[in-house]
């Protein structure tokens, strides 16, 4: 075995112990799944159902706020774009209800805001006042709610025309696209200041932003192919948006274009494209700001993996196996985007709605799996976790780890028995170090976690047990062990991968699990891998780096390898 990746490992780890403290806050960057679509929930919904919405998986959802207007009836928040007069108090009931709601995991609500019916002029500054207002008032539900902002949807849905197409505008033939052009900034800028000036920490999540846009910027004058593009207004509003945009403010490119993505070059493709080349349609002053202020987000649509074949809103699988397919896409949309990724569907619904349009069977029941396809995606150690304990509660949880508790003297496998040697390392399992270590790894037949038995190194400055399984590639496994420190040095564990026949491959794809208790305590490691592409063996390796001494010491105990459904 190399050693230069544990040299390389031993000085993260080290860096880490300095820097860190006795244990370390999270720091990764959270990735959530936000649920939208027919079956989206208004106020009042949310708070009566939110029991059983939140046993989803999701993050949060996107909901509207009906009020009331002085006559009593309804006002749609999301109908912002019209010329009508509101007034805030019609909405408190609103605010209310989510006030009166206990989130423990939708951390990430956001409330609809469309750019419809859009029946008023750019032109229009009358018009547009009201309209400006609406979205204060949108924002100020929002922040006095305590949602996480608003969600933006340009799409026209409603007559009389499209608010972004400017051959729908009626004073086309007497204003040019330009023209057009610099009003639509001016009433983003507008907008924003307003919407920010309530709610100066908003996150306006959009479908889609300049994402709808990108054959545009690889133009040299974009406005060309703009004059003629359902939404060739929508980059100036946005430019508007960014001209008064405080840094508190976050806009995210939800990339509705990605309903159909099958592939990681997809996801990557459209992230670079979002991030670099959709600069090039707000203004250059704008650009930095940009920059700092756009999220890359992707909407998945549930129905693709429902639909038949002959749809063409259809994503299939090579093996058959669509839910896997969801399950992959989902995993890759999250790792490619900032934060969230969004989940529409349109047949069938996760929680009562009274849209007569869905189905009344619920996704599970419709797509069976896809619910645990979209857990794993969004938390795999969480999914594992209840996995196993439901496993483990019928008796069908194994432990493919051999001598994982280190109570045997000998382990058969493959045909053969492995005796312990008297000071020698465990049963079943393998050890090395690199050349410039001099320390054992031994059983310790007193000292274990729950019972008698342990693994223990002393006075190894890198080294590892090893133990090697039989895998196929797409498997997935969860892994964990429990560990105890003494003295100096620091443990973990580390899932590496070879070929059928024994080369170390795709070292990339390694994972290492950490235990962030106390070191004088048990405490313990736990992950989630998949297996690659060209993999024959998934290798369990207990590494221990920084002992000075044999004073030094680590025990590892209840190793465990399960195979997740």
């Amino acid at each position: 075995m190399k050693s230069s990746w544990i040299k390389r490992i031993v000085r993260i780890v080290a860096f880490m112990a300095a820097v860190s403290g006795a244990v370390a806050q999270d720091a990764r960057r959270p990735k959530k799944l936000i649920a939208t679509g027919w079956d989206m929930p208004d106020t009042q919904r949310l708070r009566e159902n939110l029991e059983i919405m939140e046993q989803r998986p999701f993050d949060g959802v996107v909901l509207e706020a009906v009020g009331r207007n002085a006559a009593g009836k309804p006002c749609r928040l999301g109908w912002a774009f019209l010329s009508e007069k509101w007034q805030r108090a019609w909405f408190q009931p609103c605010i209310d209800d989510l006030r009166a709601c206990k989130f423990r995991r939708f951390t990430d609500n956001f409330i609809m805001l469309n750019a419809n019916p859009g029946n008023v002029d750019w032109f229009d500054d009358e018009g547009w006042q009201n309209i400006i207002e609406h979205c204060r008032i949108a924002a100020w539900v929002a922040k006095e709610s305590g949602v996480k902002g608003l969600l933006f949807d340009p799409e026209p849905y409603a007559q009389p025309h499209s608010q972004f197409s400017y051959a729908a505008q009626p004073q086309q033939k007497r204003h040019t696209f330009a023209e057009y052009h610099a009003q639509a900034r001016l009433r983003g800028r507008q907008m924003m200041q307003a919407m920010a000036e309530e709610y100066p920490k908003l996150t306006l999540f959009c479908y889609f932003m300049d994402s709808i846009n990108v054959p545009a910027a690889a133009q040299a004058d974009a406005r060309r192919l703009l004059s003629t593009s359902p939404y060739g207004l929508y980059p100036a509003m946005i430019d508007g948006w960014l001209d008064a945009a405080a840094p508190t403010v976050t806009l995210v490119d939800g990339c509705e274009s990605a309903y159909l993505y099958n592939s990681r070059q997809q996801y990557v493709e459209a992230a670079v494209q979002i991030k670099g080349d959709c600069q090039d349609l707000v203004s250059p002053d704008n650009r930095a700001k940009y920059r700092a202020a756009v999220q890359v987000s992707f909407g998945m649509y549930l129905d693709a993996y429902w639909n038949p074949k002959d749809s063409p809103w259809y994503i299939g699988a090579a093996d058959g196996n669509r839910v896997g397919r969801l399950r992959a896409s989902a995993q890759t949309a999250l790792r490619v985007a900032d934060e969230y990724v969004w989940v529409y569907g349109e047949k069938f619904r996760w929680w009562p709605t009274p849209n007569k349009g869905v189905k009344a069977q619920t996704w599970p029941e419709a797509l069976p799996g896809c619910e645990g396809a979209l857990g794993f995606a969004r938390d795999p150690v969480g999914y594992a976790r209840t996995e196993i304990a439901a496993l483990k509660k019928t008796g069908k949880a194994a432990n493919l780890a051999r001598n994982g508790d280190f109570a045997a003297e000998t382990v058969t496998f493959d045909g053969r028995e492995e005796k312990w040697q008297k000071d020698g390392r465990p049963a079943g399992w393998s050890a090395w170090q690199e050349a410039t270590s001099h320390g054992k790894f031994t059983w310790d037949r007193d000292t274990g976690h729950a019972g008698k038995g342990s693994a223990r190194s002393t006075g190894v400055a890198g080294g590892c047990l090893l133990q090697s399984h039989d895998v196929k590639p797409g498997q997935r496994y969860a892994a964990g062990a429990m560990r105890r420190l003494q003295g100096k040095g620091d443990a973990w564990m580390r899932i590496r991968w070879q070929t059928s026949d024994g080369r170390w491959t795709a070292e990339d794809r390694d994972r290492l699990f950490f235990c962030d208790g106390p070191p004088q305590d048990w405490g313990e490691m736990f992950g989630v891998v998949e297996v690659p592409e060209g993999v024959g063996k998934l290798v369990v390796l207990l590494c221990t780096s920084g002992q000075a001494s044999a004073a030094d010491a680590a025990w590892f105990d209840d190793v465990e390898l399960c195979r997740l459904p």
